[in-house]
């Protein structure tokens, strides 16, 4: 592994490109599509807030092949893209990963887009544990991870309990099986829910980051009108 911290990590982020009926079903549910698709494009600008901040290496891991244009453009082509494979989540993993390390430094580091309450200093803590620990994973309040890191390539992930309140467990019996260390960072939380809308208002409503500020308002329009929040 490098002996520089930064020189020896690499963040990779899975996305996918919004689109009306595609993801949030949960919020679509209850809001609509439309307004599912305006919170996904608000999720998706504050993950890159805090991926313009990461001082090591940014891969882009968009959900489709058509997809990898769109997923250049928006760092300016500052970040390498590597597009998921067709499978579940485990798989996926496992596949980008694997084309990741072929290339770039032993530390790699995984999120999504779902966590608005991540930021860089936690980005940093989790590169930070890989100096001493062989695996760190960001847990999730339902059970799943918001974060997963590893200094060495993961075990097969394909028959974890993906998408349960299971995953979070399963992922780090899996790797304590293969003799691997595992650091676990303070919980965090994804945003699916009504009630995480909510706690996300909470959280980030005095958060001076621009995309932060745009998913509040966000939550404020859609929140007040939707879910009755009174002190919006």
């Amino acid at each position: 592994m490098s002996d520089s911290p930064i020189e020896g990590s690499v963040l990779v982020v899975f996305l996918r490109r919004p689109a009306l009926n595609v993801g949030k079903q949960r919020i679509a549910a209850e809001l609509g599509a439309q307004a599912a698709l305006g919170l996904s494009h608000c999720l998706l600008a504050a993950t890159l807030e805090d991926t313009m901040e990461w001082q090591g290496q940014i891969v882009l891991a968009p959900a489709h092949h058509a997809d990898v244009d769109w997923a250049h453009d928006l760092l300016d082509g500052q970040a390498k893209i590597v597009a998921q494979p067709a499978g579940n989540l485990g798989k996926r993993i496992n596949a980008v990963d694997q084309t990741v390390r072929k290339a770039a430094p032993p530390c790699v580091i995984f999120i999504g887009t779902d966590a608005p309450s991540l930021d860089n200093d936690y980005l940093v803590q989790a590169r930070d544990a890989l100096a001493r620990f062989d695996v760190v994973l960001g847990p999730a309040d339902d059970g799943g991870v918001t974060l997963m890191g590893a200094r060495q390539p993961w075990p097969n992930l394909n028959d974890l309990p993906w998408e349960t309140p299971e995953l979070g467990n399963a992922l780090e019996a899996a790797c304590t099986d293969q003799g691997l260390s595992v650091n676990r960072l303070d919980r965090r939380y994804d945003v699916d829910t009504h009630s995480d809308l909510a706690r996300a208002y909470a959280d980030l409503h005095r958060d001076p980051r621009p995309a932060r500020q745009q998913l509040v308002q966000w939550i404020a329009v859609n929140g007040r009108l939707h879910l009755g929040f009174e002190d919006l």
